[in-house]
């Protein structure tokens, strides 16, 4: 795939993200507990994949497919994905949208490349470089300078 499509779909998967952040922590604050917008929100996004799956999956794994599969997949990025979320939901009512999802960004962004560097979670190798390192502390700058009152 064209990598200025690829580009365009993690922009809008960026927004995406944004959105589903600022409307589930007003289902927070309305339900008074980020962790029930949280179930509220993985239930119905449960309930949306299973629909996308149903529309263009092509085939089911084989059993050995499945059993390859280490235990902890089958939970821990869920159990991440609860938490993180929750997180959000909870603080940006507290802290404001763009404050929010920039500090969160910055706990991503510095995670990842670091992740990267060392290829953790099994992922390629992405090795540090003076270029990467001067972009990840440029945004640092920018994302404290958004957030700085």
């Amino acid at each position: 795939m064209n990598s200025y499509i690829l580009i365009t779909l993690a922009f809008v998967g960026g927004v995406f993200l944004a959105l589903q952040g600022g409307l589930n922590a007003q289902l927070g604050v309305l339900l008074n507990s980020p962790l029930l917008a949280s179930l509220v929100a993985f239930t119905s996004s449960m309930l949306f994949a299973l629909v996308f799956v149903l529309l263009s999956y092509k085939s089911i794994p084989l059993v050995i497919q499945v059993k390859e599969v280490p235990w902890y997949l089958w939970f821990s990025g869920g159990l991440f994905s609860v938490i993180g979320i929750s997180l959000y939901y909870y603080t940006i009512p507290k802290l404001g949208i763009s404050t929010m999802i920039s500090i969160g960004l910055c706990g991503q962004l510095i995670f990842s490349v670091i992740a990267g560097n060392y290829g953790w979670l099994n992922l390629p190798s992405e090795p540090l470089t003076i270029k990467k390192t001067i972009g990840v502390s440029s945004m640092v700058i920018g994302i404290l300078l958004v957030n700085i009152k």
